[in-house]
């Protein structure tokens, strides 16, 4: 029962069962998106203005700059997985398609490294500059 066809099996083409996790992280970084994109911008609509005064003090205060970091993370988490899937289903050539995951890698974990960062550093300095 299951298990694919007869020569399926032989040359060892059935399922490699890791597309299941795959999906199931997808789908908790969306819900996390959704939850922490609908407080940034309910958090924002609050504020008195949005100047660069107003939202640096707003960043800096601790429970705003845990939830923007955490934020980021998974919006950038989230992309890396979708955009793996795409790279790995619609790139052929193998040297290609690991360029493609390496240059995807680096900015999944450079670009929100620099947003942490800098939320870090208005969190600890109070301004940006």
């Amino acid at each position: 029962m299951g298990g694919g066809t007869r020569v399926g099996r032989v040359r060892g083409l059935g399922s490699a069962k890791t597309g299941t996790h795959h999906w199931i992280v997808q789908r908790i970084t969306a819900i996390g998106n959704l939850v922490l994109v609908l407080w940034l911008i309910a958090s924002l609509l609050v504020l008195p203005g949005l100047d660069y005064g107003a939202v640096t003090g707003w960043l800096a205060q601790p429970l705003v700059a845990v939830p923007a970091m955490l934020m980021l993370i998974s919006i950038f988490w989230h992309l890396k997985l979708g955009l793996q899937v795409l790279i790995e289903d619609y790139l052929h050539e193998e040297a290609t398609k690991l360029f493609a995951l390496l240059l995807l890698n680096f900015y999944a974990i450079g670009a929100p490294a620099l947003g942490i960062f800098s939320i870090a550093k208005i969190a600890f300095t109070g301004t940006a500059g």
